[in-house]
């Protein structure tokens, strides 16, 4: 199998969901072996993809480098990974990625009208070797060695509407289409309020977000899926471990698991050779029938 990369260049504008401020984003191809780079053009910087750039975990998935960050990728990063794109270039005109409605779903129909295009170089992937996993008390993410690409997560809310929900997420980029891109994030009325206070949240609204109170959904529509919450959870899970770097070969799971655990997980994983093998996908044999099944 081959790189890819976009057919052509495109762009969306939306707002960013912290600052509340109109963003300008810009997707644009480059060539084999470069990977994703995100660029900062009111400041001239230029931050790869990796674990080693992550500087804030808490509310999103933040990326920097000298002092500039972009924040909230993770959901064009997951739209993007179940694309199957290994060469993009990002541009933003500020700090933030637009929130859009809140899921990934804009990011693919972007991904849609820009095409996918094939390079001359082999893709590449990651294979897990051994079971890794990071903890928090009760809660952890994991990756474990398989033969096939699956995301499994659990959330456990006390409130009446979340609860516990489970979702087993066989990955593919049709898959992905159909059962994770609409789940948009979601949050507490009291915490946005919050956030709102120290500056924060000030492009939240309910045409981004599932916003709840002690007891209902404030949207009034409603959800898109009665497991939207979960949903979304592993729509954030696939964003964050497409900082690997490349597609990996194995089961990821976690019981409540947060960007933190999912950066903790990344950097674990690349601790050890023992850990991982980075493999050119084959032209014939299982990993190329899987990795072809996920792109279809």
């Amino acid at each position: 199998m081959k790189q890819t990369t976009i057919a052509k260049k495109v762009e969306l504008t939306g707002i960013g969901l912290h600052k509340g401020k109109p963003v300008k984003m810009i997707l644009e191809p480059l060539e084999a072996d470069v990977g994703i780079v995100f660029y900062r053009r009111d400041a001239g910087i230029s931050i790869p993809l990796s674990p080693d750039n992550v500087v804030n975990t808490k509310l999103a998935t933040v990326i920097g480098k000298n002092g500039f960050t972009i924040s909230t990728i993770e959901h064009l990063m997951s739209a993007i990974y179940s694309y199957g794109i290994d060469n993009l270039k990002i541009s933003i005109d500020t700090d933030e990625i637009p929130v859009m409605d809140g899921s990934s779903i804009s990011f693919c129909m972007l991904l849609e009208e820009a095409g996918v295009k094939k390079l001359s170089k082999n893709k590449k992937y990651i294979k897990i070797k051994k079971d890794i996993e990071v903890r928090d008390g009760k809660k952890f993410a994991r990756l474990a060695p398989s033969n096939d690409i699956k995301f499994s997560f659990e959330i456990n809310f006390d409130h009446p509407i979340i609860g516990r929900q489970k979702y087993e997420f066989d990955f593919s980029k049709k898959n992905f289409i159909s059962q994770i891109a609409r789940a948009r994030t979601f949050g507490f009325l009291h915490e946005v309020q919050y956030l709102r206070s120290i500056g924060l949240a000030l492009g939240g609204s309910l045409d981004n977000a599932i916003v709840l109170d002690d007891k209902k959904i404030l949207n009034s529509e409603g959800l898109r899926f009665k497991d939207e919450f979960v949903r979304h959870k592993i729509l954030d899970a696939i964003g964050d471990m497409s900082l690997l770097g490349a597609w990996f070969m194995g089961n990821y799971e976690s019981f409540a698991g947060s960007h933190e655990l999912n950066h903790k997980l990344t950097k674990k994983l690349f601790e050890s050779e023992e850990n991982f093998e980075i493999l050119e996908i084959p032209s014939f044999g299982e990993e190329v029938v899987a990795f072809e099944r996920a792109f279809a």
